[in-house]
């Protein structure tokens, strides 16, 4: 009898644990993963709007480049601050905001004439998107346990490559479609942006803070979770503070290997659809239909990776492994004819490297308290964000000095290397351990 009690609880135990989980995860992930998907969209588009702006402004690549590279200097410097204000406030009130903030300032791009209201509406913008990654992380570590963070995480950030895969043929579709004499870039902005202002509001009504506010969970499962959350403190607490966590080798060695992955990251986002439309010649919206096929296979790389890493319960190689690939297909495209299928193929194993993203990202938050893992979480994501600006700019400033792409697939190329070393040499086990 006592065997039977005791299988019964444990069974019951299990099932409450799994309930909880799974509830949770339902909840909050296909929410945060829409508000993602709207982030990247109004981050990226000028991308595609930048196949537009060119014949109607006239403005260079480097006029591109440095636009695209300026929302990263507001970023930067709100990302810290961002994060905390999530850990120490509200995170549904600082969603809120920000949302309603960047998409206002999306449909205001729309009004740009000139290179310097390029620079000015990208700033702002950066500034008012800087809280949203890293808060939403901090976030996602109030609600879900240790073993399920980087296959959340990895739901969640699924959004970065999905968000071309929907904003890319839909760019090309508004490109195409100019209405009441207004140029087709112009509707972009203002059509990307409404959404957004809609979410934040939604954001305001339907996220909640903390487990133990949730209504939505039954009593026992917030007595669950808060208790396995808390299970996860002590041992973390005794390990890292705030300014052990600015000092710390791993952050730094994370930080680092941020920048030099967003160095890659960010010179693909914003260029791989101008060099298509040159290779290519095809017009904008062909170019926004095949744009979305390397974005889709990285989205399922991404999820493939995530759920690989958390099962074997290794991080370093699977946010290592992705860089070292795409490296690879650099070289393939510096080394081999430009034809749009040898292009496409190439890029499609480059864009693929954001496979690293929810492996890196489960890091920070498995080895630090929470205002710690707040702080180095906004550390990590601004000292990489600093690649936002530095790569697409480099990228354009070289295409504009050389004549080629070839200097820039290089230079994407080094840091694809660098990243993926840098993570190989975070303290082994450092996942499971603690900061060492």
């Amino acid at each position: 009898m006592a065997v039977r009690r005791t299988q019964s609880a444990t069974a019951s135990h299990v099932d409450l644990s799994t309930h909880t989980r799974r509830q949770i995860a339902a909840r909050l992930l296909p929410f945060v993963f829409i508000l993602y998907i709207t982030n990247y969209i109004d981050r990226t588009n000028l991308a595609y709007a930048a196949l537009g702006m060119s014949r109607d402004l006239g403005f260079s690549d480097r006029v591109f480049g440095l636009g695209a590279g300026i929302f990263f200097v507001g970023y930067v410097a709100l990302q810290i601050p961002g994060a905390l204000m999530v850990e120490l406030w509200s995170a549904r009130r600082c969603i809120t905001a920000i949302m309603i903030a960047w998409g206002s300032l999306t449909v205001l791009t729309a009004l740009v004439h000139t290179a310097g209201q390029l620079y000015l509406a990208r700033f702002i913008l950066g500034a008012a998107e800087a809280g949203f990654f890293p808060g939403v992380i901090v976030y996602l570590s109030h609600w879900f346990i240790r073993e399920d963070r980087a296959k959340a995480g990895s739901n969640f950030m699924a959004a970065i490559p999905l968000s071309f895969v929907i904003g890319s043929p839909l760019a090309g579709w508004i490109l195409g479609h100019p209405w009441l004499g207004v140029n087709g870039w112009r509707w972009l902005f203002v059509l990307e942006g409404l959404p957004a202002i809609l979410l934040g509001i939604a954001a305001f009504f339907y996220l909640t803070d903390w487990p133990a506010e949730a209504s939505w969970l039954s009593p026992p499962q917030r007595g669950w979770i808060v208790q396995k959350l808390a299970e996860e403190k002590p041992a973390k607490l005794e390990r890292t503070t705030i300014w052990q966590a600015l000092g710390s080798r791993n952050v730094l060695l994370l930080s680092f290997a941020a920048f030099f992955a967003y160095f890659v990251n960010y010179s693909v986002y914003f260029w791989f659809p101008t060099v298509l439309k040159r290779i290519s010649g095809l017009s904008d919206a062909r170019v926004g239909w095949l744009g979305a096929i390397p974005y889709l296979v990285g989205f399922i790389a991404m999820q493939v990776n995530g759920w690989h890493s958390d099962k074997m319960c290794e991080r370093r190689w699977h946010a290592a492994v992705p860089l070292f690939v795409a490296a690879l297909a650099l070289v393939g495209l510096m080394a081999l004819p430009p034809t749009v299928s040898i292009s496409l193929t190439l890029f499609t194993l480059v864009v693929m490297a954001v496979a690293f993203l929810p492996v890196f990202w489960a890091m920070p938050t498995e080895i630090l308290s929470e205002s710690a893992a707040a702080t180095a979480v906004g550390l990590v994501n601004a000292v990489g964000s600093i690649a936002g600006f530095a790569g697409p700019f480099a990228f354009g400033y070289l295409n504009t000095r050389t004549g080629s792409y070839w200097s820039g697939l290089a230079a994407m190329m080094i840091c694809a290397i660098i990243s993926g070393l840098l993570i190989l040499c975070i303290s082994k086990g450092a996942p499971q351990r603690g900061l060492e």
